[in-house]
This record gives C-alpha cells, sequence and structure tokens, in this order.
C-alpha cells in the first residue's frame, strides 16, 4: 500500500480524504484488457462515470475542485496508466465548457461527459506547433450564421474515438494569440477525418485529424471570437497541475514496487535494502515523491481558494513532479535490474507511461522558461 499521510496534510481536508477513499475503492477494480487501447478507453470512461469518479471532470458552476482532480490522477495513475489519462481526457476535453461555455452548451455535454456516455477531447496541437499555440494556423471562416474550418490537429488525445472536440482555430481577429476562438466540433461533421493514428512508446488512443471545409454553427463557438488563446490557457492552468499528480501516482507505485523488491531479494545473503548504496536511492526516491506532493498539493490548494491564477505554482508542479518521477522510475528499474527492462513488468510499464508527461500541457522547458518569467516580473515590479 502506498504511503497515505499526506492526506492529513493542511492543504487537504476531510471531504478529500473521503473522495480518496473512494477513488482508491473504484481504481482497484477497474480491470480491462489493453489490447485494443480504444476499447479499453471507453470501457474505462464508462466505467469510471457509472461509479461517480468522472464527477470532479466538469461542473455547471465553472469551478474546479482542483485537489479532487489531482487524488483522482494520482491514484488512478498508481493502479493503471491508461485509466488515468482516461479520467483526465473527460476534463481537459471539456475544461473550456466548464470555464467559458454558455448555459446551453453545458447542458448538452456536461451531464453526458461526467457519467462517461461521451468521450471528450481537446484539440489544439498542429503539426506545426506545439508549444508555440499561438502559432496555429487552422481557420475558421465566419460564413453567415456558420464558420467553416480548414486545417489539422494532431497529437490529439482520445482522436478517432471522442464525442466531442474542443477545437481552437484562426479567426483573424488579429496576429498571433488574439486571433484565435474556440469551438465545440462533434466528428460527425462532413468534412472530419481522422488521416492517422499515432503509436507511441506507451500506447493511447492519439490521432491527426483533418479538417475540410467543416460548416459548424456560430453557437458553437466557447466564449467570443478572438478568447480562443485565454479559454485554452485557463484550461491548462488547471489541468497542469492534474499532470504533476499522474507523474506522482507513477512514482508512488515504483517507490511501492522498489521496496518490495528490494526488501524481499537477497544478495550474498542479505537483502537488498541492507546495501547502503541501496538504501541512498530508496532515500533519494522518498524525497522526490514527498517534494513533488507538497508542490502538487499546493498550487492545487491555491487554485480551490480562490487565486484568479496559479501559472508559476501550477508550472514548478508540472516541472519538478515529471521530472523528478521519471528519476524515481529509472531508479526503479535500476534495483530491479535485468528483470526491470523485462516487457510487462510494472517498473517497464512506468519507464514508458512517464516520458510523455514531461513533453504534454506544456514541456519542462517551457515551464522553466514560465517560472522565470514570472519570477523575474515579480522581482521587477517588487512584489
Amino acid at each position: 500500500m502506498a504511503d497515505q499521510s499526506y492526506l492529513n496534510w493542511p492543504f487537504l481536508d476531510a471531504a478529500h480524504r473521503d473522495w480518496a477513499a473512494k477513488v482508491e475503492d473504484v481504481a482497484g477494480g477497474l480491470t480491462v484488457d489493453h489490447s485494443d487501447i480504444d476499447a479499453a478507453c471507453k470501457t474505462l470512461v464508462g466505467d469510471m462515470g457509472a461509479a461517480g469518479l468522472l464527477e470532479p471532470t466538469s461542473s455547471d458552476d465553472g469551478l474546479f475542485d482542483v485537489r479532487k482532480l489531482s487524488l483522482a490522477r494520482e491514484i488512478l495513475a498508481r493502479h493503471d496508466g491508461l485509466a488515468d489519462f482516461a479520467f483526465a481526457m473527460q476534463g481537459l476535453g471539456t475544461g473550456a465548457l466548464t470555464l467559458f461555455g454558455t448555459d446551453a452548451q453545458k447542458a448538452a455535454w456536461l451531464p453526458k461527459t461526467r457519467a462517461g456516455t461521451a468521450i471528450s477531447a481537446f484539440a489544439l496541437t498542429e503539426p506545426g506547433s506545439g508549444s508555440d499555440v499561438a502559432n496555429a494556423t487552422m481557420t475558421a471562416v465566419a460564413d453567415g450564421n456558420d464558420y467553416i474550418l480548414n486545417g489539422e490537429k494532431t497529437w490529439i488525445s482520445n482522436g478517432g474515438i471522442a464525442d466531442i472536440y474542443t477545437l481552437f482555430a484562426r479567426t483573424g481577429e488579429d496576429a498571433g494569440a488574439r486571433g484565435l476562438s474556440a469551438f465545440i466540433v462533434a466528428p460527425d461533421v462532413p468534412g472530419f477525418e481522422v488521416i492517422e493514428r499515432l503509436n507511441t512508446i506507451a500506447p493511447h488512443p492519439l490521432a491527426t485529424l483533418r479538417f475540410t471545409d467543416c460548416r459548424i454553427p456560430k453557437s458553437a463557438m466557447i466564449g467570443v471570437p478572438g478568447q480562443g488563446f485565454k479559454i485554452a490557457m485557463s484550461v491548462l492552468d488547471v489541468f497542469r497541475t492534474t499532470v504533476a499528480a499522474a507523474a506522482l501516482g507513477f512514482a508512488r507505485r515504483a517507490l511501492d514496487e522498489a521496496l518490495t523488491r528490494v526488501t524481499t531479494r537477497q544478495i550474498g545473503g542479505a537483502a537488498l535494502a541492507d546495501l547502503q548504496m541501496v538504501q541512498g536511492h530508496i532515500a533519494d526516491m522518498a524525497v522526490d515523491v514527498d517534494a513533488s506532493a507538497l508542490l502538487i498539493y499546493r498550487a492545487a490548494w491555491a487554485r480551490d481558494a480562490g487565486a484568479p491564477r496559479v501559472t508559476r505554482e501550477a508550472a514548478m508542479a508540472k516541472l519538478f513532479a515529471t521530472d523528478q518521477a521519471q528519476q524515481v522510475i529509472d531508479k526503479a528499474v535500476q534495483l530491479f535490474g535485468g528483470d526491470g527492462v523485462r516487457s510487462g513488468t510494472a517498473v517497464e510499464m512506468l519507464y514508458r507511461e512517464i516520458r510523455a508527461l514531461r513533453i504534454y500541457e506544456g514541456a519542462s522547458d517551457v515551464q522553466k522558461i514560465i517560472i522565470a518569467r514570472q519570477t523575474l516580473g515579480a522581482h521587477n515590479g517588487g512584489s
């Protein structure tokens, strides 16, 4: 059993401890065949929705409980990386609706995604613009009561299986970031096609999408014209902390696996755990896990406490937790020796799962830029 003493930290209250216990109970019963990733994700979303686990992924009042989201992702990731992915995308994919959607838009989709009867996706990245969101080139041209979409999106999680896509396109109110808008797009619109499924070291449903003269009503816009960049950043401001929490879940699992290994594996007539070098690895892993948790739940608590933006705190949490989880998992693989690189073992799967978290929703290098700019700005402004 992973350490749960952090649940008594002042960042969390009794409701969060009850929530963690519920997630732990449900996560332990989620069993799916990963040989068909699309089917597995659909099953996971349905099962989590039926169990009430998707409730915090959206809200009708425009508020998130980021601590609940983070706890869910941490616990799910510790049990099954694909379950964490399926949970996370239900929130990320509809985050724009929770924060900026109309009552009608929310009523049409959020009850379905919370129930697990509709799968959502967040279509932001393009072939020529990943971290540089403001450089997006996909267009949405006004035509009467409609917009006409043209362009491509890539590395889209749940691409090909989603029932609703939150999509960002250039409406041209201004250059760069100020010329983007956000839309709701269903995959049955004529001109929408999945042109490539993307295979990765940790399999997830990912795709490149093409939009050719796709006509959608103006009522599909989320927020107002030119607000797309603000909407995207606001959504990431919430969910970036939860990416860190998923990394923490992977790290906790790696530490648990390593502890079992070193206390049961014999070398020279003694347990591995008796060796000082091994104890040094375990100490480093434990420090990284706790330090990550502190940064994560500080950022989540600050957002839940009413901070309008937690960009710096979330960036610190994501940078540190994802980078250090990589180190924790690497140490676990080392402690397992040859068994650590055997396909299908827990630490080998964790090794593949963690790598993408240092890239998506803002690569580690981007987080450093964010942190540096905000730190320098605070110093220059004297606050």
